[in-house]
């Protein structure tokens, strides 16, 4: 049994106190998770206090309470929303965390049942809101929250406007009723978007994907709820009349679909415990690739029958098992916050974490991203703190809690000098990002990114020239810049570590090749400050010689599709370094070259030149997406964001929050008529 909670010393509970703290603790967090939709803890930490708990009522029945968190599910309904009983208990899963724990719990039912391999339908966990909805007669009528399992939050309004929620089910004799269990969610892209609004609106932004599809659905105002981006998977059934109920899970999902309600295709029928760790891996593998979060997989016992055998504990069915993903949000300690300096020079605040294992490998460091972040999530050294780490994408902290926060926990200063090379550390009054002073010439660091960035694929792409191998060729001082790398020569190369002649004379071979490029290419290699590859294509095909880009204005940088006062600024004082005039003047004569043209002279102005539209709610004489198509051909437009540089919202019927964001900044609306006058007006002039 655990004798630590949340670093506590707990030395000299007795069974009963211990129990008493669990509950509280397990309260406060399912009333921060469900009702309140802001987490104070990772999954994985809740589900260890939750399993120590249950092995303490195990070992001690008499501790087991009615009002226990392991006898009830979720949290109480929010008041604002009217109370829905449910007919049939929406129970929560139990979890296996380990390939033991479900090798267990096939072996139980295997027993249990008399077969030598049970039939499962194995599903996907989704990290997003438990719901149910009434169908009665085909026609959706109700729907309403888990909440605590036995009663949950009608939230009918908000579910109509989730588009794949269908409001009559399909079939011509539907049943009497139908009440289908189900997730919302939101994918992941939504999930960016969102934020990204959220952001511009200056709003706050969503920890995740789960706590964006909560919050969504329980806007008091539905309009809101509809501008979200909601999504349904159904995967089970409450009550069920005046229809025969399917014989499995699996040929009951498949009568979803018939009646047109959305099920997610990633489902397989296996058997025994090696078709579920087959499922299992194979989902893990694939899991940053799908486009919503999820948590881990589910294991049902396929036939319904051998189901109703099996029947339930107090607050899960026992013939179904959640086996969680290794965790992605863990608890650890800050021992350190240093700063790191990027390619431009950018300093990043990062964490030196107390070593944890998260998301499959053990993580010492992770990303505060700026000075204003530190700030914002008042991360302190010594501070407990929640890491997040998905897939590749670098961990990050994702808040503190400041209830362990030991009394000498200090605040974290930003360095006046860069730790590099010295120079000072400025910071714009523009920007959220500080930046060495040094530049490559000085800073190794910026010197080290530069390089990596000029060799990497979508840039130069001279394979075999690694970051290990940079860093030996500035640190020994072989090289200053990028044109240093096409003098080098065999005798070198096969003197650093690593190096034998054959790698070196292959990497020479490669910096030859790399010499014949692309304009796109050569212009995203020099690391330009908010130039990426689609901005270098841009310009590239815009300019088509290096020399008239070179020359070119502020304004005529603004002619560049995509191109805005911060990028055109960026890149004109880029060229007007002399600096970086005399680098692209050693690589054309160190060999480097690419095909050029003549500048495109300027097509003249569309009607619509540069106008922005926004387009929100239903058109009736044409499509969304035609309307948008006649913008772009008028030379307009379109964006999924109302801001101050909109110029229109054409507004159809049901509109979403769009309309009121367009009317208190004042951007003229227009309805289905008027946009066609306007476009109308402009063709004709």
């Amino acid at each position: 049994m655990q004798t630590e909670l949340f670093g506590g010393n707990e030395k000299g509970d007795t069974p009963e106190s211990r129990a008493a703290k669990l509950r509280s603790e397990i309260e406060r967090y399912n009333y921060a998770y469900y009702v309140l939709d802001a987490p104070v803890v990772p999954d994985a930490e809740y589900d260890r206090v939750f399993r120590e708990l249950q092995e303490l009522e195990a070992a001690y029945p008499e501790l087991v309470v009615p009002g226990s968190p392991t006898q009830r599910v979720g949290g109480a309904p929010l008041a604002q929303f009217d109370k829905v009983e449910h007919r049939l208990p929406m129970l929560s899963l139990q979890n296996g965390l380990t390939d033991e724990e479900v090798e267990a719990f096939d072996r139980r039912l295997g027993e249990e049942l008399g077969i030598a391999q049970v039939e499962y339908e194995a599903e996907l966990k989704f990290d997003g809101l438990a719901v149910s909805l009434r169908y009665e007669k085909g026609v959706l009528v109700q729907a309403a929250t888990r909440g605590d399992g036995m009663s949950g939050e009608n939230i009918t309004a908000n579910i109509r406007t989730i588009r794949s929620v269908p409001l009559h089910l399909s079939e011509l004799a539907p049943p009497e009723v139908l009440e289908v269990r189900g997730e919302v969610l939101m994918f992941k892209k939504d999930f960016q978007d969102l934020n990204r609004r959220q952001r511009e609106s200056g709003q706050k932004e969503f920890v995740n994907p789960r706590n964006a599809a909560a919050g969504s659905l329980r806007q008091l105002d539905s309009q809101i709820t509809a501008s979200r981006q909601l999504k349904f998977f159904a995967y089970g059934i409450g009550e069920l009349d005046g229809a025969p109920l399917p014989e499995t899970q699996n040929r009951l999902l498949n009568w979803f679909v018939q009646l047109g309600i959305p099920v997610c295709e990633e489902r397989k029928v296996v058997r025994g415990f090696k078709g579920l760790m087959g499922f299992f891996q194979a989902i893990e593998a694939r899991r940053d690739a799908l486009p919503y979060e999820i948590d881990g997989v589910v294991y049902k016992v396929n036939r319904l029958s051998e189901q109703q055998k099996l029947g339930f504990i107090s607050r899960a069915p026992r013939f179904a098992l959640a086996h969680k993903f290794p965790a992605q949000e863990v608890l650890t300690e800050v021992t350190d916050i240093n700063v790191q300096v990027g390619r431009t020079g950018a300093i990043t605040p990062v964490a030196r974490l107390k070593p944890v294992f998260v998301g499959g490998v053990t993580v010492t460091n992770a990303t505060l991203h700026n000075e204003d972040e530190v700030r914002r999530k008042d991360v302190r050294i010594g501070d407990t703190v929640i890491v997040r780490r998905a897939g590749d994408v670098i961990p990050e902290v994702i808040a503190s809690v400041p209830e362990k926060r030991p009394a000498d926990a200090r605040e974290f200063v930003m360095p006046a000098l860069c730790p590099v090379c010295g120079s000072p550390i400025v910071r714009p009054e523009d920007e959220a990002i500080a930046r060495c002073s040094g530049g490559w010439i000085k800073c190794a660091a910026q010197k080290k990114g530069g390089l990596q960035l000029f060799a990497s694929r979508k840039a130069m792409n001279i394979e075999g020239l690694g970051e290990q191998l940079i860093d030996q060729l500035v640190d020994r001082q072989i090289i200053n810049d990028a044109a240093d790398l096409y003098r080098l020569d065999l005798e070198t190369l096969s003197g650093l570590d690593r190096m034998a002649d054959k790698s070196a004379s292959n990497l020479l071979d490669e910096l030859g090749r790399s010499r014949e490029t692309t304009l796109s290419r050569f212009l995203y290699a020099l690391g330009i400050r908010h130039v990426g590859e689609t901005t270098a294509r841009s310009l590239a095909e815009h300019f088509g010689n290096l020399q008239d880009l070179m020359n070119a204005t502020e304004e005529q940088l603004l002619e560049v599709d995509d191109i805005g006062p911060v990028v055109a600024l960026s890149i004109r004082q880029f060229f007007d370094d002399v600096r970086n005039r005399e680098l692209i003047g050693k690589l054309q004569n160190d060999g480097v070259h690419w095909p050029e043209r003549a500048m495109k002279e300027k097509p003249p102005a569309l009607p619509l030149q540069d106008r922005k539209f926004v387009l929100t709610g239903t058109l009736s004489s044409l499509t969304r997406e035609a309307a948008a198509e006649i913008i772009r051909n008028l030379g307009g437009k379109v964006s999924n964001s109302v801001s101050k540089k909109t110029d229109y919202v054409l507004a159809g019927s049901e509109p979403g929050s769009k309309l009121a964001k367009a009317q208190e900044l004042g951007i003229r609306i227009l309805d289905e008529e008027a946009f066609v006058q306007l476009v109308k007006h402009d063709k004709d002039n």
